[in-house]
């Protein structure tokens, strides 16, 4: 289903900064953890993102730098990287229609990340939901100051590419308001130099629950029984639908007091177009045996596909390298500009330049 922008920013561009794309640019990214991207991931962000390559000009990249926030493993890091972009690849993301890349890749995010720290509040800091979060469970003490700091390496990430829209969930609002601050506050220091981005909103986005909580929405960080992964095989995604909490009763239909169906029956209705009053008189009197082999079989018939392409892709390491070299290039070419503007503002002195 074609996917309708928002309003433009109301916020008017420097009149010094140069026109990068005759199109509005979005950028978005997600983040190489887990064991692979799930069902959520496709239908409430990345579905939207293919639907957005034609009509914008349109980043998306792999956060690696986001992901040693936290302890991790340095090979499983570097595989589950190349493994992302080949995911997003398999999932409709084109090369050709978009800048797709590796964070890491373009030095230019850590170099703005430290220039925006400067001027970030600490009140503002702290005030970020992940560190409120382990405040609040009094968990400071194993947190890192790349935890703390990681707000503002996404808004660098966002101002980086001059980004006039960035699709956000309601867990990213607050991030998206602190970039818009950090933006308007820099341009008002030092000069026009970042785009004032807004949100992206898009005309239908599904939220998808844990299969065994849903009243939590399916997640990386939730335990895997209730997560569809979309590399599952068929025998282990029948198994998480057949598991996936319900109710009591037997009628298959959506309310506020079966969470558990209507999610299955959102699920159901995304994967196949048919609307929710249409499935509920199908599975009238089926129960939910029925129901649920159906769902699973419309989720093993979606993925195979995507299994398919993802393997393809994998295979060719030297297509996927150079897929992530021309990432890079276009990605760089863009964050260069928009940092040599950031260190003329700021005052640093140019390489070879002469005083007095």
């Amino acid at each position: 289903m074609p996917v309708e922008p928002t309003s433009p920013p109301t916020e008017s561009k420097s009149a010094d900064r140069p026109v990068l794309s005759p199109k509005p640019r979005v950028l978005s990214g997600i983040q190489p953890t887990g064991i692979g991207f799930h069902l959520g991931n496709y239908l409430g962000a990345v579905r939207n993102w293919v639907a957005m390559q034609d009509d914008f000009d349109a980043f998306y990249f792999v956060p690696d730098m986001h992901a040693i926030t936290v302890p991790h493993d340095p090979a499983t890091l570097r595989r589950r990287t190349r493994e992302s972009i080949a995911e997003l690849m398999a999932l409709g993301l084109d090369p050709a229609r978009c800048t797709l890349f590796v964070q890491s890749h373009v030095p230019e995010h850590a170099e703005l990340a430290w220039v925006l720290g400067c001027i970030t509040a600490y009140g503002e800091a702290s005030r970020m939901t992940q560190f409120k979060d382990k405040a609040a469970r009094s968990e400071l003490g194993a947190a890192t100051v790349g935890l703390f700091n990681y707000p503002v390496l996404q808004a660098a990430d966002i101002l980086l590419y001059q980004a006039d829209q960035v699709p956000v969930g309601d867990d990213q609002r607050q991030h998206l308001e602190l970039t818009r601050d950090l933006a308007k506050r820099f341009n008002s220091r030092f000069g026009g130099t970042f785009t004032v981005p807004a949100p992206y909103i898009p005309a239908q986005s599904a939220r998808i629950a844990d299969l065994q909580d849903p009243s939590r929405k399916m997640s990386k960080s939730r335990p895997p029984a209730g997560t569809v992964y979309l590399q599952d095989d068929p025998k282990a995604l029948a198994k998480k639908v057949r598991s996936a909490v319900t109710d009591t009763g037997r009628e298959v239909r959506a309310a506020e007091e079966k969470p558990g169906i209507s999610n299955l029956l959102n699920i159901l209705s995304t994967l196949t177009g048919r609307g929710i009053v249409d499935l509920e008189a199908t599975y009238a009197d089926s129960g939910y045996g029925a129901f649920k082999a159906d769902v699973a079989a419309a989720l093993v018939e979606f993925v195979a596909p995507i299994q398919q392409r993802y393997r393809d892709i994998l295979a060719d390491e030297a297509g996927l390298d150079a897929v992530l070299v021309a990432g890079a290039a276009k990605a760089t070419a863009v964050a260069a500009d928009t940092m040599r503007r950031v260190r003329a503002g700021v005052g640093f002195l140019p390489l070879g330049s002469r005083s007095g």
